[in-house]
């Protein structure tokens, strides 16, 4: 499968210069099963990341570009009555793709943003006493603006723990912000061929399921957890459903390197994406989440004293 997934980063990376281990960390939030959160300034590539990520997991999509003024049913449906039928008939939304780009999501109201929460969750929208299953497999792929940014509402932190990593890309280096400069932007785009289709996710996945987590890796493991629910820096620690998505990523990255064992060093690959935005500093701690993690990996040793 190796192959395979390299495949996939290969394609993405084509459409995203310079930016090879963002890319390998979205690729294993989707192979994950997760949702992915792109959060940066407007123009830094988060919409063409989505896109190319969609592409090389040769699943269907849709894009919404989230409003003040969308509504849930913009995104779930609507019924609509039927006149030669004399019944109300579901029209499905954007929403029934395997893959969701929510572009700029905290533009949108929170009754909006919350009409996701379901969906993300559960794989599955009620409308109007009815519940419609979503396809299978289903990812949210959503960009964020800075929230300090003129039009943006908060994402609760209920929305946010459904989100299995969230990203930041940052400006290119020098060399690929070069080559972008110098691409020839009228020419036709090429669709990369499909590197990971639907069975080959659920192979992924049975692999990671199978990866072999030993007693020391699950201690480091706890004792992240215990870190950030003990430590005064933090107003409420790692809930239980960020620690199993901590485990779902760091077996995925183990996958990802042809292992069927997990390392240490898979959590920490994982560990800043998976935890940043699970986490809230105490009201006492003047630093960011950010810095919260830097403090867990300051006090939580691979080997305990």
């Amino acid at each position: 499968m190796k192959h395979i997934i390299d495949s996939a980063m290969n394609a993405v990376e084509q459409r995203l210069l310079g930016k090879s281990h963002e890319v390998r960390l979205a690729v294993a939030c989707l192979l994950s099963g997760g949702h992915l959160l792109l959060e940066d300034l407007p123009g830094m590539g988060k919409t063409t990341l989505a896109h190319a990520l969609a592409e090389a997991m040769g699943l269907s999509y849709s894009r919404v570009q989230f409003t003040s003024d969308l509504l849930p049913a913009d995104i779930l449906g609507v019924s609509v009555y039927q006149r030669e039928a004399e019944a109300f008939r579901f029209q499905p939304g954007p929403i029934f793709n395997q893959v969701l780009l929510a572009d700029e999501i905290n533009r949108a109201t929170p009754r909006t943003q919350s009409a996701l929460l379901e969906a993300m969750s559960e794989g599955q929208v009620s409308i109007d006493g009815a519940t419609y299953a979503l396809p299978i497999p289903f990812f949210v792929i959503a960009t964020q603006n800075p929230i300090h940014q003129t039009g943006t509402y908060p994402l609760p932190e209920s929305q946010l723990d459904r989100f299995l990593m969230r990203l930041s890309l940052g400006y290119p280096g020098v060399e690929a912000e070069r080559a972008l400069l110098l691409r020839d932007q009228a020419a036709p785009r090429a669709v990369p061929q499909a590197a990971v289709d639907a069975t080959a996710f659920e192979k992924i996945r049975a692999m990671a399921d199978q990866v072999h987590v030993s007693p020391s890796v699950l201690g480091f493991i706890e004792r992240i957890i215990a870190c950030t629910r003990e430590s005064t820096e933090f107003a409420m620690g790692l809930s239980p459903r960020g620690a199993i998505a901590l485990v779902s990523a760091a077996r995925t990255w183990a996958v990802m390197a042809d292992r069927d064992y997990l390392l240490p060093e898979d959590v920490q690959a994982v560990l800043r994406p998976v935890v940043c935005h699970r986490l809230v500093p105490s009201a006492d701690y003047a630093g960011d989440s950010d810095a919260l993690i830097d403090l867990v990996t300051q006090r939580v040793d691979v080997i305990p004293d």
